[in-house]
Formats: structure tokens, sequence, C-alpha cells
């Protein structure tokens, strides 16, 4: 007994020695203490964007929508959030962005602030292309609702993607996408079963004219229509944010009396292109033509970049809010791809083509001796006005430089402020051309607000697209391929050829005068026509040829190059749009597929295309 009082005695002596020092271990080796703290902000996740606008065009490039500071050479107002860290503590800064226009440095810095004793710059370090960035460390004492502020330096395209915070100065954040595109999702905590949102007779990517008319010819059929668009508004190249007028005739040999209602329900007259005036393209009347309809779901601001598959036949689309980065599934019996670069085809593994076939493979007198990769360009259009008030603009070393010798004299642009064709790839590089554009406009009104002042000193850019419109990228292959003979009437008219198309091929190149002074820098394009009767685009080029389940509307239906030119125009795709909701409900009502119609059913359809 006295023994174990002894002992009882000695550990108690002991004990305050060896607490310290277990709680130590403790921290040194509790998973939950000792884990690596880790923050991922998505600059277009900002609750206030202050005057930066969310850019979503690359996101099947970057895996991400970003921020844009788009002030037209004007210092935009500062984007503003709160965020919350894991814990207190050191964190190492970094922040993804890009120089956009080095020489040697470029005109998109901004400044990062965070909370009160932080502040670096960022976006002009003279590299090329999207980067992380390091920003040194910042220690948190308070990690409840801490500042971060995006403050715009240059007024020239600007641009965040996302800012990371981690506690571990070897944890790099990647840059490939393969790696990035899953560590991202992580991070934001988005898992691979996103929330089905619904299951619908037909589901509809992409809201401009091709979109719509898909979209209300099927709501008005009776069915269950899901119509998902990655920007804020409706009308894709003849929305406010792009700007482009409707261009091809209905009525021009039109054998059908119902084929053409709904263009014409959307038509919004004709604003012509880069008209100051937004409104005149219509975006809210378009859109509440949508949601007067009963039978269709509207997602704006959602990008389908990704599909679920059951052999042959798409059972899902996977979108991603541009903004809060929300995932959402949309389960359908059908498909229609109206994304015009052909994205859910080419995720899902439709045939398509790219580029200019050869004259061996399609027979056209207009194709190329040799297949290229050749694609008619993209433009940002722009508008400048006269004001009461003179003003000035800065030197623009970074962009184009223009000379006494060449110059382009006007307030405006049109339609022939075109980049792209061999000089970039219309997919991979779409970022670079809309910059391209960027270049050749603020580079040119530089040179006239300080070399013809005496013509332009009251003038200021009031309106430059930041969105593309762009022309031409993949095309998806189906049981048909419309092409020059097709337009010209050699091939004879098909008995699925429904759709009038009355405008001529018109194929664009760089223009000869632009290309002499700016060589693959050229900017502007030339238009070369072969004109003909109207011809009639067959219902067999507006389903895919080997995903049972797809149909497409719009610029990536089943043509040629040369074909293409005369398909691409706004109205034409919208009677697209219209046959393809009229065939949906008819696969529907049969229980058959998009071929099944062509096959079994295309005397219903031409009756209901008569209006019967």
């Amino acid at each position: 007994m006295k023994n174990h009082l002894v002992h009882l005695r000695q550990s108690s002596q002991i004990i305050p020695f060896i607490l310290p020092l277990l709680i130590v271990v403790m921290i040194l080796f509790s998973p939950s203490l000792n884990a690596q703290k880790k923050l991922l902000v998505e600059a277009e996740s900002f609750s206030n964007k202050g005057g930066w606008k969310v850019d979503q065009q690359y996101f099947d490039i970057m895996g991400s929508s970003y921020l844009l500071a788009h002030g037209m050479g004007e210092i935009v107002k500062e984007a503003k959030t709160q965020v919350s860290f894991p814990a207190k503590g050191k964190y190492h800064i970094w922040v993804r962005t890009k120089d956009w226009a080095p020489f040697p440095v470029g005109p998109g810095e901004f400044e990062l602030k965070i909370g009160s004793n932080y502040k670096n710059t960022f976006g002009a370090s003279g590299k090329t292309g999207w980067q992380w960035y390091s920003g040194g460390t910042i220690q948190i004492d308070e990690p409840e609702k801490v500042s971060i502020s995006l403050n715009d330096l240059s007024g020239f395209a600007g641009r965040c993607d996302a800012i990371y915070f981690t506690s571990s100065k070897k944890d790099v954040p990647p840059n490939d996408l393969e790696t990035m595109n899953p560590w991202r999702k992580k991070l934001l905590g988005l898992n691979n079963n996103p929330e089905t949102k619904g299951k619908y007779d037909l589901v509809v990517i992409g809201g401009g004219m091709a979109g719509l008319c898909s979209a209300i010819t099927a709501s008005r059929s009776g069915l269950k229509v899901a119509l998902i668009q990655n920007r804020p508004v409706l009308g894709g190249n003849n929305s406010s944010e792009i700007r482009v007028h409707l261009m091809g005739f209905i009525d021009r040999e039109n054998d059908y009396a119902a084929l053409g209602r709904i263009v014409r329900e959307l038509d919004n007259g004709d604003p012509h292109n880069a008209n100051i005036d937004g409104k005149k393209y219509g975006d809210k009347r378009k859109e509440s033509v949508v949601n007067f309809e009963k039978n269709i779901d509207l997602f704006l601001n959602m990008h389908a970049y990704d599909v679920e598959m059951d052999e042959q036949k798409i059972k899902a689309v996977i979108a991603r809010h541009i903004s809060t980065n929300e995932e959402l599934r949309f389960e359908g019996r059908f498909f229609v791809d109206c994304t015009g670069d052909g994205t859910i085809g080419y995720a899902a593994g439709a045939d398509y083509r790219y580029g200019r076939e050869s004259k061996a493979k399609t027979g056209e007198s207009l194709a190329r001796d040799t297949a290229d990769t050749f694609c008619l360009g993209t433009s940002n259009m722009w508008h400048a006005s006269k004001f009461e008030e003179a003003s000035t603009f800065p030197k623009t070393p970074w962009a184009l430089q223009f000379t006494d010798e060449y110059f382009l004299d006007g307030a405006t642009s049109e339609w022939f402020w075109e980049t792209g064709f061999n000089n970039f790839d219309a997919l991979s590089q779409a970022e670079e051309i809309r910059d391209h554009n960027f270049r050749a406009v603020y580079g040119n009104w530089s040179y006239l607000k300080n070399n013809l002042k005496d013509k332009y000193s009251h003038y200021k850019l009031d309106w430059v697209g930041y969105i593309g419109g762009k022309r031409e990228s993949r095309r998806l292959m189906g049981d048909y391929i419309f092409s020059e003979m097709d337009r010209n009437h050699t091939n004879p008219r098909q008995k699925d050829a429904f759709i009038p198309t009355t405008w001529s091929i018109d194929l664009h190149y760089p223009q000869d005068e632009n290309s002499k002074h700016f060589n693959e820098n050229a900017f502007l394009s030339k238009a070369v026509h072969k004109r003909a009767k109207p011809a009639h685009v067959p219902y067999r080029c507006l389903y895919s040829r080997n995903i049972n389940n797809l149909f497409m509307a719009g610029r990536n239906i089943s043509t040629t190059h040369v074909g293409f030119g005369s398909t691409r125009v706004m109205r034409t795709t919208g009677l697209m749009g219209e046959v393809v909701g009229y065939a949906a409900s008819l696969a529907i009502q049969h229980n058959t597929d998009p071929r099944g119609v062509y096959e079994k059913h295309l005397e219903e359809l031409k009756d209901i295309l008569n209006g019967n």
C-alpha cells in the first residue's frame, strides 16, 4: 500500500512536465490541426463585379470564366467581394492572370487588395499565356469576412481568372488543364453528381436564333424543353452584346406556309451592325417570348460543356453557371446543338469537319486543291459617337500601329473587321482572335484621336463588343452534307430539302491592302460571293449521322466549307431551328429518332410545315 502511494505521488510530480510535451506532439501529428489550409476564389464569383465583365467565351479552353476590365481606355469600377479563410495563419498567394498584349509589357495591369494590409499588381508581366503568378504571403488574423478587391489600372482589358491561398509554400497550383480542371472542381466543392434539374423531351443548347426557334417551336408542339444559354441575354450574334443584324430571306422560294413564323416573331427589324442603341436588337423582347412559353425552362448564364452517354445516345448534358460555378445536369430524350462551335456534338463524339475540304473530297469548283484549317473569322464590333466635350485617348504602343500611309478613317466598324482565317485556330485560339481585334480597334482609334484631332477630338468610343461574333468552326456531319452543288442546283433538289437558303455563297478572305501592311496580323476581310437563285437545305443536314438523338441547327450543321458560306446567316439558321423543333415533336410522337423521322415520317413533317 505504501509503495502504491509513493508511485502515485511520483507520477503526480511528473505529469506537469509531461502535459506540455503531449500537447505539442498532438499539435504536430493531429491531422485536423496540421492539415494544409487552402482557399480558391474564382474572380467571376465576386459578389460585386463593379465595372468588370464576366467573360465565359473561353470556358472550354480554360475550364472557367474570368473577369475582364473592359473599359475601352477608361478605368472601370473596382470588383469587390468578401471571403472567409479556413483558419488564422500565413497564406501564400497565387493569382491566375494573363498579359494579353506584351510589348514589352501589356496594358492589362490591375491591383489586388486583400484586407487593409495587402496590395500588389498583376497583369503586365511581359509573359504570354495564362499563368499563376506568386503574390507573396499574407498573415490572416481575422479569418471571417476578409475583403478582396480588383482595381483596374489601365482601362484596357485587364483580366483575372482566380486567386488561390495556401498555407504551404510548396503548394504551387497546376496550370495544365488536365490537372487544373479536377483540382479546381475539388476546391469549389463540385462533385461528379450535379443536381439533375429536370428530364426533358428536348434540351436545346445555345440561345441564338437557331436555338430560340428550336425551343419555341418544340414548346408549341407540346414538348417539355430546356433552353440553356451561356450569356445573360438571348439572341447570340443578334444580341446587344455582339450586334450583328439578321440576314437571309424567309419568303423567297419558301414552299411551306408555316415555316418562318417564329423567325418573323423574333425579328426586330434591321438595326444594322454595331448600332449604338443595343435595345434595337431586342434582347428583352426575345426573352419575353421565351418566358411566355409554359413548356420552356430557360437557363441563362449556364455553359453546357460535358455530356453523359448511353452508347450512341446522349443521356444528359452538364452545365456550369458562368458566375457562381453551380453545376446542373439536364436529362433529355433529344438534344439540339445550337452552340455554333458544335460543343455538345464534339463532347458526345459526333463526326465533324473543321476547315476547308479539298476539291478531290467534295468535287466543288470553289474548294481548295488541298485541305487546310482555314475558317472564316470573328468580328468584334465597335462604335464611337460625337460629344459636345472634347476627349483624349492614350497612345497604345502595345496595339497594332497605324501611320499616315495606312489607317481606317471612320467612327464605327462593319462586318469586315474580322480576324481568324489561317492565322489563328478558331477554337483553341479564340481569345487570341478577340484580343487581336482589340489591338486593331484600339490602335486605329489611338491614331485617329492623336493624329486627326480636327476631325475626331469630340468623338469617343462608347461601345466595343468584347464578345466575339464568330462565323465558323466545327461543322457536325449528318446523313447529308450540303455543298456547292446543292447551292448552285447542280445536284437535284432532295426530297427533304425544306429550308430556303437565299444568301449567296459568301466566303471571306484577308483583305489585300490590309494584308500588305499587316501580313499575318491582318484584321480586315473581303467577301467573295457566288450568286445563284435560292436553294434548299435538306432535313438530313440537321441531325448527327452517328449520335442517335442529336439534332443541330445554326452554323454548325452538316455542310462543306463552301456550302456553309450560304447557310450561316441568322434568318436561315432560325428556319433550321423551326424544322428541328417540329421534327423532335414527331420523333417523340412516334417513338423514333431523327433518322426515323426522315425514313418513315417525312410526309407528316411536310404537312406540319404546311400548317396542317
